[in-house]
């Protein structure tokens, strides 16, 4: 984020958008359906899977649907890395997801990144 608030100076003409948000994210899963945090479903879970499954099903490894893992207290992964916390690679909820929750949150996204826009085309 350093970097584009560098970039972004008033005297550099080119403007760089880092998106999406936290925010952004958050609210791309509430308008999908999808109940699970940032936090809890962090990586391969409901949400990535969703999105695959919208655009690339063939990505997805067999055995997706059973996959599911919690790894709540994550304190270390910067410094340990996702595989102290998961055998598989997955922190969430794949079972749960669905093609159209995939298309609602890649709508969504799509929809509200002109705020973004608007804000660097327009200071």
């Amino acid at each position: 984020t350093n970097v584009v608030q560098q970039a972004n100076h008033p005297n550099n003409p080119v403007k760089v958008g880092l998106y999406p948000s936290r925010e952004d994210w958050a609210e791309a899963r509430t308008a999908a359906g999808i109940h699970s945090s940032n936090h809890d479903d962090m990586h391969a879970g409901e949400l990535e899977t969703s999105i695959l499954l919208a655009t690339h099903p063939n990505y997805l490894r067999d055995g997706w649907q059973t996959s599911d893992h919690t790894a709540n207290d994550r304190r270390y992964l910067t410094s340990l890395g996702i595989h102290a916390y998961t055998p598989t690679g997955v922190i969430g909820s794949p079972s749960q997801a669905t093609a159209a929750k995939g298309s609602n949150v890649l709508g969504h996204l799509g929809r509200n990144a002109d705020t973004l826009i608007e804000l660097l085309t327009t200071r």
